[in-house]
Parts: C-alpha cells; structure tokens; sequence
C-alpha cells in the first residue's frame, strides 16, 4: 500500500478543497445534486459548485438548522443534498435534525463539517470542533468518515454520493500535508495500511494519518516497529483489519484531532475490548477546550505533531505484553 502513496509529500492543501472538487465533479455528472450552505459558501469551497450550478445551489444564511431541514425535504424529493458549514455548528447546532429529519428518514443527505479540530487555529474553543466524531457515529443509518487529505476526502464525497445515504464527512481548514494520489484505494468501510511494522499499530484518522507516518520513521531509527494504519471511516468500522493489526503486534495507540472521550479512538478500544483485546492508548485531546493559535503551534502543544505522536508511542511501550 506504501506504493500507493507519496511520502514525504510533495505539496499541501485544504482538505475541504477535496469536497470542493468533487462537488463540481458530481454537478457536472448528475443533475440531481443539490448544494447547501450557511453563509460560508467561500470557506467551505461550495462557491465552486455555486458558481457553476448557481439553480442547484441554495444559501439559507446563518441557520444551520434549518440548513438541515430544507435538505431532508429536498433528498426526501428524490435529489441528492450535500450541506456544508462549519463542524462545530453542523453536525453541533443541527444534531436533532441530522438525526431525525435525515437519519431516521433515511434519505440522502451529505453533511460536511469543516474547520474541524484544533487547526481551526486562531478561531479558538468556539470553532474547534473536537467532539463532531462522538455525536454523529452513535446516530443510526449514518456513515462517519475523517479522510487523511485533500485526494481522499474527494473520493470519499464521491463515494457518499454513490451510496445514496446519510453520511458526515469531516475536513480541516489549513492546508495539510497531500499525500494520497488518485491511485490510492479507497473505499467507505475498508481502512488502508501505508506502513506495516511489528511492534505497536498506529491507526489515526484525518491529517492525523500522516503525522503517524512522520513519527513512524523517527521511531524507526529507534528500533521501534511501527504500522500505520488510516482509519478514514469511523462507522462502519473495518473491524477486520483492526483486529489482524492488533493481534499482529499486540499493541495499539490511536491518533485523532478530536476528544478522546468518545472519538475513533473509543471506537477502536471499543471493537478490540470484545474481538481481541490488547491494550490501547488512546491520543488526541484529553477532555479540555483548546485555545486560539497557529495550527501547528496548537498541534505541537497537545503532541499531535509527529514529534508528540512519536512521544506518545514510546511512552505506551511498556503497556506491551510481554
């Protein structure tokens, strides 16, 4: 799979640019895709799809609950809806929405939450999404992705719209490392492993995933084997692999720009506590608000860079069984 990728990356961008994109790829394509937003069109890169299908684009101003709604009503009319604002206030602001207008019916509607996690940066607590992952995995009929980079969250807006169902997609504003290429697989539900290893598996999600790439190799100068693991969905879970990484090296730390409270990382603890138990440490931030700051000023106070993730790895060693 390490093939399949370009480490170091070569380039950076927005990962909601890969949501941008693929939006105009799907307009072009499918006259049945709508796009709506909450006054941020130009933050979320929907002003792309607006400016090419401006009769298929609707802005409903700073009101992300009725942002829902109307997109409920519009997928319940047989089209296919994607909403896009700011994670913190969609999936936060509209949750009962999200889960009654357009989980319990079922219908068609992709929600994407942008500038999440701590390299929202100088926007602060206010703007931080941290707890976006734990409020949408628990809500059924929906699929939960954090893709790795601005190629894969392309793929993935791709892929919900092909599967015709709820889905939340979480992306990042700064511009991260690009590291995936339109060779890379992807697929909702199937995690990729870009580093196999022998002594702990990393699995992360987000820009997160490559941060674990970067601390892998210095801990391979080590002497510490490390697998990578890129967790793109959270629900379903590829239960599958995170069992065989987990057995195959008999520890686990994951990585997540999120709360650990309820997060991936929960997620992940909590398919091994009934597949295949090993410990687990789990890495992101620890119940608290964050503050304002440069993105990878904040990513490097709370050990989410690769140095702090590489900190984090060897500190967990000694929860290997012997």
């Amino acid at each position: 799979m390490r093939d399949h990728i370009t480490f170091p990356a070569k380039g950076s961008a927005a990962s909601r640019d890969g949501f941008g994109k693929a939006l105009v790829e799907l307009g072009e394509r499918d006259p049945d895709v709508w796009v709506l937003t909450a006054d941020v069109s130009e933050s979320t890169r929907t002003h792309w799809f607006a400016e090419k299908f401006p009769k298929r684009f609707i802005q409903v101003g700073v009101a992300e609950q009725n942002l829902a709604g109307v997109a409920a009503g519009i997928a319940a009319c047989g089209k296919k809806a994607f909403i896009s604002a700011y994670g913190v206030f969609s999936p936060g602001r509209n949750w009962d929405q999200l889960r009654v207008s357009v989980c319990y019916n079922d219908v068609p509607v992709v929600f994407h939450g942008s500038h999440t996690g701590v390299t929202v940066g100088p926007d602060g607590a206010s703007h931080q999404a941290l707890e976006d992952m734990a409020i949408t995995r628990v809500i059924p009929n929906l699929v939960v992705m954090a893709p790795a980079d601005v190629e894969e969250v392309r793929k993935a807006t791709i892929a919900a719209h092909e599967m015709g169902k709820p889905a939340y997609i979480r992306t990042c504003r700064e511009k991260m490392p690009a590291f995936t290429t339109p060779e890379t697989p992807f697929k909702i539900g199937e995690a990729n492993v870009y580093r196999e290893g022998a002594d702990v598996t990393i699995i992360a999600c987000g820009p997160m995933v490559y941060e674990s790439l970067a601390a892998a190799e210095k801990l391979h100068t080590e002497g510490i084997s490390c697998a990578v693991v890129d967790l793109h969905t959270i629900k379903p879970m590829d239960k599958k692999t995170i069992v065989e990484w987990a057995r195959k090296t008999g520890l686990v730390v994951t990585v997540e720009e999120h709360q650990v409270n309820g997060g991936m990382g929960s997620a992940v603890a909590e398919v091994l506590s009934s597949e295949y138990p090993v410990p687990v440490r789990r890495h992101g931030i620890y119940d608290r608000f964050c503050e304002s700051g440069g993105a990878f000023e904040l990513l490097k106070k709370y050990k989410l860079d690769a140095d702090g993730i590489a900190s984090v790895v060897r500190e967990s060693m000694h929860m290997k069984k012997r």
